[in-house]
């Protein structure tokens, strides 16, 4: 009984550093190893979704996965949500109150700041620094994670 009690609290405790408990995962994900969801955080995975290893998620950002915009506004005639996945690259980071929409991919190594609204099928470049609503990428990030990794602290 003790064993079994030992390994239930492995994981929950496992399960908690990963995920905040106040965040909502809605679907089956695929969700890399060393993930971190922060509070207040939709993770819509109806459509497909992808968040590779490493990825921190920040608290009250938004993924989402699938849209009901033409089943309402044409008064239920067209008959299903849209769905499409959403691909997150491995190391990157997903600023507060950040929403990335359905069909987006965003590159490895990539930072979605705070606030910013990655729109349907964006693409977003590999050690791309995108910013504002809708987000665009402000400046390739690349020599500046070399630098850290280098020196072992930010420029």
């Amino acid at each position: 009984m003790l064993a079994l009690l030992k390994g239930l609290w492995r994981r929950i405790t496992a399960h908690s550093f990963r995920y905040n408990p106040h965040c909502w995962i809605i679907g089956n994900p695929q969700i890399g190893e060393g993930v971190w969801i922060g509070a207040f955080t939709l993770i819509d995975a109806q459509g497909g979704l992808k968040i590779g290893k490493w990825t921190d998620i920040s608290s009250g950002a938004h993924i989402v996965t699938h849209s009901t915009v033409w089943r309402c506004v044409s008064e239920r005639r067209f008959p299903a949500n849209e769905r499409s996945p959403v691909e997150i690259g491995d190391y990157c980071f997903v600023g507060e109150n950040a929403t990335i929409l359905r069909g987006a991919k965003i590159g490895h190594h990539s930072v979605i700041g705070a606030g910013a609204v990655v729109t349907e099928f964006t693409e977003i470049p590999p050690y791309s620094l995108a910013t504002v609503v809708p987000a665009k990428v402000v400046r390739n990030i690349k020599e500046e994670i070399e630098k850290i990794a280098r020196e072992g602290r930010p420029p």
